[in-house]
């Protein structure tokens, strides 16, 4: 089981594979859509290679629950659990 900050870490990778943004910039109180600027179509990439590197399973009714960048590390976290 992963830790917060190695689940962060992981999402960091994931959002700077699919948008480009410097991985320092996805800290947990960023809104994806408002500080991260990263669409719903990338969003579904993002949580895909996040249930693949986690071994997880988000539910897409979820996803819209994942607004900020610790809400994502959060669900990981107790669905790793």
């Amino acid at each position: 089981m992963a830790t917060n900050e190695e689940i962060l870490a992981g999402l960091a990778e994931i959002v700077n594979e699919e948008t480009g943004l410097a991985t320092d910039a996805v800290q947990l109180d960023k809104s994806f859509t408002d500080d991260l600027d990263i669409d719903s179509i990338s969003m579904m990439t993002i949580v895909v290679n996040a249930e693949e590197k986690f071994g997880v399973r988000i539910p897409d009714e979820e996803v819209k629950n994942l607004t900020t960048v610790g809400d994502a590390v959060d669900f990981i976290a107790k669905a790793q659990a």
